[in-house]
């Protein structure tokens, strides 16, 4: 970035006093021309400071870093550690403060780019616009091109970084069902879990010696000549092959299992409204091994079924069974609420069986932060096994409002 912004700026101020030199014509040396500057330099001046300027601009953007209150050497787990604090602290459910949905978003892009190692190395390197310019082409070898530093390899020399980036092997990847209730999901909830894991021994890199037939982890290639002036390259599959041109010592005393146990402690944000089969990912925390980098342990979320509600997106949905006379006249219901809350609902209309009444506002958490769905209540109506004589003659006077005649309250009843 440094050196981008250096050599633009020379190059700049250089053509800038070239076109000075070329547009001013000689003059003797008056005492007035050293003392009053002529319009053509105050113009050529002013485009110089100008173009400063507009480079300055870049400085004063948003900085990641400072986003998450980290320094730029900070580790991966504190750029986790930093962003969790933020994210929480500016969450919109949680923070109604004026602008605290966009400083979300910012601390959402900040982690994205400091936690993400290609990201990172080019936005360190070129700034924002850079890693824009970056993204645009296609990132991680998208589009036929190299990405940002390819270009910046035909200036600078060098090159080919990203390449090797992708020739890096990872352990393999782990992911583990997590099982939540309705209520867990929510409200939200932080979990510390523990986990185990096999890390290399402390002295592992004792146990290593060159070998130049290792061209990576597991891959040995051997030469043998087969005839004067003829050699073959056979390549082979060899476990004591850890990186390119280092083979492992067996039998070791320093690290004689390569690696070790160890018990790692995890926080896991379960944010309000997540949904099934989503997932919390913690990047290269799974098994280490020689050569390897650590892969990624993925949690995803099993929704545990709950005895009153059923999810469907962002809304829920739940029965009630209600006798036939409040079907008829009304009622007032009150309900408990996932986050145990209680609400009341009011019912003047006749009710149907299997009438459907739509509650806004009362459905899970909008997974972007943003209000609730909706809680849907079908409504069963409990009829009696059986009437008494006086109660079908109330029931049909009551029906047929006193002014019918019997058949008339007859075929009211037939209908109900």
């Amino acid at each position: 970035m440094h050196i981008y912004v250096h050599t633009q700026l020379h190059s700049h101020s250089s053509r800038l006093s070239l076109l000075v030199r070329k547009k001013t014509p000689l003059k003797p040396k008056l005492a007035t021309t050293a003392v009053v500057p002529s319009k053509m330099r105050l113009h050529h001046l002013a485009k110089r400071v100008v173009a400063m300027l507009s480079l300055m601009v870049i400085a004063v953007k948003a900085d990641f870093y400072k986003l998450l209150g980290i320094s730029r050497s900070a580790t991966l787990k504190e750029i986790k550690k930093a962003y969790r604090q933020k994210s929480l602290e500016f969450h919109p459910d949680k923070n109604k403060e004026e602008g605290a949905a966009e400083k979300f978003s910012e601390i959402a892009r900040a982690y994205e780019v400091l936690s993400d190692e290609e990201k990172k190395s080019v936005y360190d390197r070129y700034g924002e616009d850079g890693l824009k310019q970056h993204e645009e082409r296609g990132g991680r070898g998208g589009g036929g091109g190299g990405g940002f530093d390819d270009v910046f390899s035909q200036f600078f020399g060098g090159g080919g970084g990203g390449r090797r980036r992708d020739q890096q092997r990872t352990t393999p990847s782990i992911e583990i069902p997590l099982e939540l209730t309705l209520e867990q999901l929510y409200k939200g909830e932080t979990l510390f879990l523990d986990y185990i894991r096999e890390v290399l021994c402390f002295k592992w890199e004792m146990c290593m010696k060159t070998n130049h037939e290792c061209q990576g982890p597991g891959i040995r290639l051997r030469r043998q000549q087969i005839a004067p002036g003829f050699v073959q390259q056979v390549q082979q599959h060899d476990d004591r092959c850890v990186a390119p041109g280092k083979m492992w010592l067996n039998n070791c005393s320093e690290c004689p299992k390569k690696t070790e146990p160890e018990k790692i402690s995890l926080t896991v944000e379960v944010v309000p409204g997540m949904r099934p089969r989503e997932q919390i990912t913690f990047e290269g925390v799974t098994d280490e091994k020689p050569g390897y980098t650590a892969g990624d342990l993925s949690f995803f979320i099993v929704e545990a079924d709950h005895p009153d509600y059923h999810r469907e997106g962002d809304h829920l949905y739940t029965k009630i069974e209600i006798p036939l006379v409040d079907a008829l006249t009304g009622f007032e219901l009150t309900l408990t609420h996932l986050d145990g809350k209680q609400f009341k609902l009011k019912i003047d209309d006749v009710i149907e069986c299997d009438h459907v009444t739509r509650v806004p506002g009362k459905g899970m958490p909008r997974r972007s932060g943003r209000g609730h769905g909706d809680l849907y209540i079908t409504f069963e109506v409990d009829f009696p096994d059986k009437l008494s004589d006086e109660q079908k003659a109330a029931i049909r006077k009551s029906l047929a409002g006193g002014g019918q005649t019997t058949g008339s309250a007859n075929e009211g009843n037939s209908e109900l």
